[in-house]
């Protein structure tokens, strides 16, 4: 941790705790609706100066820094941050993260760096992700960022998939002097960064700035391009590239078999809809640009942040009743709060311990109702969440014109069925030796991120990414 100044040892830390606390800007939820633009106000250079003068510096390790996946600097950056030294604070950021004008927006902060603030005890924790935001989208508008790099090694890397874990990898190995290339399936780098988080949450702007960054750095960029379908990994090793890192996240949704009707139009797959509902037709795979037909009343299914994604798209897009139908209580749902509040106060409704059984069609052969049943909480299962136990004859209708599936997600298994030697469990996640280092059981080959761990968190990918970035520098290194 950087030293704070000896002066500012003699400041009362109970005073700094008892600053006043002014909570996120948003835009009034009637107007933010309306359109796809940034819901947060961002800070003006002297709201983030006051808000980061709130921080007490706890002693080092600082709790925020400990629950950051990251393990970014957050008191000194906030110290900097604090005198009016933002570009000085951003170069904290970059340091330890990859992505962090992408962190300090979609991370659940309430869950890591926030939630560990130890003002929470008797005040408001410091919006610490909204001040990592706010320094590295001033840097970058008053002098930019430049990834540093090295003296060439000569040596090929290729990078599978261009969404966290794969930007984390490529920027390691991009300052380490090696020559990157990323396949990705769909036209456009950025995976979920740009087909999965709505431009509500992060700016296409801000995505295109970034990428930006990656390209004066010399990354090379393949689109189109599905590992396992169009080409292989022994493809990869034969066309000259000496490591291979695989970062295709876990993006084939997950099904509801059990329920007769998810066939029907007007049945979505929360990645078909959000893709669909918030990239540019240019941008859109090929089969995916066909418009969507939404309805008038709209339910979604399942309660992960991706339900959120999809109730607030559907509000954007027109819809006048927006529901979310979820089987547990809200105390369950594992996706962030201040997101479900977001959508809350846009106009969503929620209907908990109700689970679908059947998608119903109406005269036209369209969805026109879901029948559900009435769950109650039963014993805790293998995770310690509260089992749901459907009540017996306890079936209703809800009507619906359009119905998304936020079920969450599955890895796709086809990289482990076309690569000799690499391991994979569950359903196609790839095996990893050390999850340090990503090594899996084919020599030269690495991996992280959601197709090593199963979905979760933006930062979480982008941190294994980077570990693997310097576990692959190493082993060409060995090479040599």
């Amino acid at each position: 941790m950087q030293a704070v100044p000896s002066e500012f040892l003699a400041i009362d830390r109970k005073e700094r705790a008892n600053r006043p606390f002014f909570d996120l800007d948003l835009r009034p939820a009637e107007e933010r609706t309306c359109d796809f633009n940034d819901v947060v106000i961002e800070f003006d250079p002297e709201r983030a100066m006051v808000e980061a003068a709130r921080c007490i510096h706890c002693p080092d390790p600082a709790p925020c820094m400990v629950a950051c996946p990251t393990a970014n600097d957050i008191p000194s950056a906030m110290w900097l941050i604090e005198q009016g030294k933002f570009v000085e604070a951003a170069g904290i950021y970059h340091k330890t993260s990859s992505l962090p004008e992408v962190c300090g927006r979609v991370c659940p902060h309430e869950a890591l760096c926030q939630g560990s603030c130890v003002l929470n005890k008797h005040h408001t924790p410091v919006l610490c992700g909204e001040l990592e935001a706010f320094a590295v989208d001033y840097e970058r508008r008053t002098q930019g960022y430049v990834i540093p790099l090295t003296i060439p090694s000569g040596k090929k890397v290729a990078v599978i998939g261009a969404g966290p874990a794969g930007l984390g990898c490529a920027d390691i190995l991009l300052q380490k002097g090696h020559d990157v290339t990323i396949f990705e399936s769909k036209p456009q780098p950025g995976g979920l960064l740009v087909y999965g988080i709505p431009n509500f949450k992060l700016s296409k702007d801000v995505w295109r700035e970034k990428w930006e960054e990656y390209e004066r750095a010399g990354a090379k960029f393949v689109p189109n391009t599905y590992i396992g379908k169009n080409k292989t990994i022994d493809d990869l090793f034969n066309e000259g590239f000496e490591a291979v890192f695989i970062g295709v996240g876990s993006e084939v949704d997950a099904k509801m078999e059990d329920a007769p009707g998810t066939d029907l139009p007007g049945v979505y797959e929360a990645t078909d809809f959000l893709i669909r509902g918030n990239i540019p037709m240019d941008q859109l795979p090929e089969d995916m640009r066909k418009p969507l037909e939404l309805g008038r009343r709209v339910v979604v299914i399942g309660g992960g942040d991706t339900a959120s994604d999809c109730l607030r798209t559907a509000l954007r897009l027109g819809a006048e009743e927006v529901t979310c139908l979820y089987r547990r209580t809200e105390k369950e749902m594992p996706g962030g709060k201040k997101d479900r509040k977001m959508a809350k106060d846009e106009g969503a409704k929620y209907r908990f311990l109700t689970q679908p059984v059947k998608f119903i069609a109406g005269p036209d052969g369209r969805l026109a109702a879901v029948e559900c049943i009435e769950m109650k909480l039963g014993e805790p299962d293998k995770k310690g969440r509260r089992k749901p136990v459907p009540v017996e004859g306890s079936n209703f209708s809800v009507a619906a014109d359009t119905a998304v599936l936020a079920l969450g997600y599955w890895p796709d298994p086809i990289i482990g069925k076309t690569t000799p030697d690499l391991e994979v469990h569950d359903w196609g996640l790839v095996t990893v030796k050390d999850k340090a280092k990503g090594n899996t059981s084919r020599e030269g080959v690495f991996s992280g991120g959601d197709c090593v761990t199963g979905p979760d968190l933006v930062v979480t990918a982008m941190v294994a990414g980077r570990n693997a970035g310097h576990a692959i520098d190493e082993y060409l290194k060995g090479k040599s």
